[in-house]
């Protein structure tokens, strides 16, 4: 890591920032205010570069360190270049990941505030979400003029942190002063409606709009309830009023970094705020993004879910893909050696075929391990152009910027000899809820059939009798395989995907599909990376990367 943070304005200097545009939080971060997306700027090529993945291990392929250092490589190569990233959720941090801000020397800073309470802007979040839950629950308790069906009520609680034990809870068991019984349950913050919406909102007027559909439940009559009705939504504005201005930082080389709200990939639509690739757009000729999880996760939703409704195209499609994912996905039964390794082929195959779909140029990034042999490096690339995609080594993890100059190159190659069209969706908003789902399961996933359970099949129906059947689908899927089983592997074809629930998301603008038992809110493992995390005598926090 770079020995010495640079001061903020330094960093927002680079785009000639003015301080009037700047909310400095400390010496090294600051908010962006929203007016610096209207103020005048000199033109940029506004190139837009999606990275994703294939199916990674349990720890992740580098995704976030390659995304960083790519960023950084095209700075060196003499390109205006940012880097847009979700925010870190507690959860992943003292659940398994620990750090989640990249590694080694392509890392955005300072990275324990990031990974930590940063902002506030995931802590405004939780609260404008339970600030709704708890208007609800007073509105019935006072009288229930809105005459809200306590047994149609869909709008959960929320915190930031892995909790099974709060999956499916019963509320109000101390008799009526303390609220109505009835069974609710939480979801993770990062799964939120409200995280969803700030991540999507292109200014204050369009978080005010989709915070007013959110449907908390029904009346008697079966009429929708949204915060509006409960007369919520401004309060709500005055929670989100700092969380909606995208976070400046700086990575370890100090290239500017735009780090806001913090939607999963593998429930949400994983990736960075609208606001934050726009201003991004507005200040950088290439902006480097981050999408959840694989091509089947964020990538797909990226381009059905975010770029319809933020009008954001990518010009070029990263794809990152190691030799440990493609030894995993060779499963055990593939023999040893050469055989395993080259066994595992299918998966990232199937990640490429998927972006060719959308019609987007691919590049395949290498992430090195230093257990990698010069014979698996060549093999990789070997099969990346037999797929007709080029591919470059990566890294970036121990040579910072100077790890991703082949990539960079390759990339800006990509992005500027595309040939400009209109990247379309995979399907078209006059499908139904049913169609959509089952063209996202086997174009994407590979499966052969799709099973609706009882209550999803019920509720899709219900949500297109009440006209919400032209809204895209956000499928709940595991992100350990393309199929809704985490323990499959590689990329099996025919296989029976199920459909467990749905779920709408009327401020966000989709429907949320969950897959097989997908849950919304994550459990702590036998061994959480809060066990390794501490403090030290100095104060200096241990054990988060």
């Amino acid at each position: 890591m770079q020995s010495e943070l640079r001061p903020i304005k330094q960093i927002a200097e680079k785009f000639a920032i003015e301080d009037q545009y700047l909310e400095f939080w400390g010496a090294h971060m600051a908010k962006l205010r929203l007016e610096l997306l209207s103020a005048s700027r000199p033109p940029t090529k506004r190139k837009l570069i999606l990275v994703t993945a294939m199916t990674s291990t349990s720890s992740g392929e580098g995704k976030t360190v390659t995304s960083i250092g790519l960023a950084q490589a095209l700075e060196k190569i003499g390109k205006k270049a940012v880097v847009t990233l979700r925010e870190p959720s507690l959860g992943p941090v003292f659940g398994l990941k620990g750090g989640a801000t990249g590694g080694g020397q392509s890392q955005v800073e300072p990275s324990d505030r990031i990974n930590l309470h940063f902002t506030g802007d995931f802590h405004a979040v939780t609260a404008a979400h339970n600030l709704l839950a708890a208007m609800l629950d007073a509105h019935i308790h006072h009288g229930n003029v809105l005459r809200v069906d306590v047994n149609s009520i869909m709008w959960p609680r929320t915190m930031d942190m892995n909790d099974r034990a709060l999956r499916s809870i019963v509320t109000g068991l101390g008799g009526h002063t303390n609220g109505p019984a009835r069974e609710t349950g939480f979801v993770i913050t990062a799964a939120s409606e409200v995280m969803a919406i700030l991540a999507l909102c292109s200014g204050q007027q369009d978080l005010r709009r989709r915070l007013n559909e959110i449907m908390v439940g029904f009346d008697l009559d079966g009429k929708p309830v949204r915060a509006a009705d409960l007369k919520a939504t401004g309060a709500m504005m005055v929670l989100l009023n700092d969380a909606l201005k995208p976070n400046l930082v700086q990575t370890t080389e100090g290239t500017p970094a735009i780090v806001h709200a913090g939607p999963f990939g593998n429930i949400a639509h994983g990736t960075s705020s609208v606001l934050a690739q726009r201003m991004a757009l507005h200040l950088a000729d290439y902006v480097v993004n981050e999408s959840g999880f694989g091509s089947d996760l964020g990538a797909e939703k990226y381009f059905d879910l975010v770029m319809p409704a933020a009008n954001l195209q990518p010009a070029v499609a990263v794809i990152i893909t190691s030799s440990r994912s493609l030894v995993r996905h060779a499963g055990k039964t593939a023999g040893t050696g050469d055989q395993a390794f080259r066994a595992g082929f299918e998966n990232l195959a199937k990640h490429v075929e998927n972006l060719k779909k959308f019609g987007v140029p691919i590049v395949v990034a290498l992430n090195r391990f230093t257990s990698d042999t010069p014979e698996q490096l060549r093999a990789i690339q070997s099969f990346c152009s037999s797929l007709g995609v080029e591919s470059a080594v990566s890294e970036v993890y121990a040579k910072g910027g100077a790890g991703g100059i082949e990539l960079a190159e390759k990339v800006v190659t990509a992005a500027d000899s595309a040939v400009p069209r209109e990247l379309k969706p995979l399907y078209p908003t006059t499908a139904s809820l049913t169609e959509k789902i089952e063209t996202v399961a086997k174009q994407i996933y590979g499966a052969g059939e799709v099973v609706f359970e009882s209550a999803a099949k019920k509720k899709l129906e219900k949500f297109t009798e009440l006209g919400y059947g032209t809204l895209p689908v956000c499928m709940a899927k595991t992100q350990a395989s393309l199929t809704d089983d985490p323990t499959i592997l590689g990329a099996p074809r025919g296989w029976t995907l199920t459909v467990s629930d749905a779920l709408l998301s009327a401020g966000a603008g989709w429907v949320v599909v969950v897959l097989g038992e997908m849950m919304l809110m994550p459990g702590l493992g036998k061994s959480p990376q809060a066990t390794k995390l501490d403090v030290d005598e100095l104060g200096v926090i241990q054990g988060m990367s």
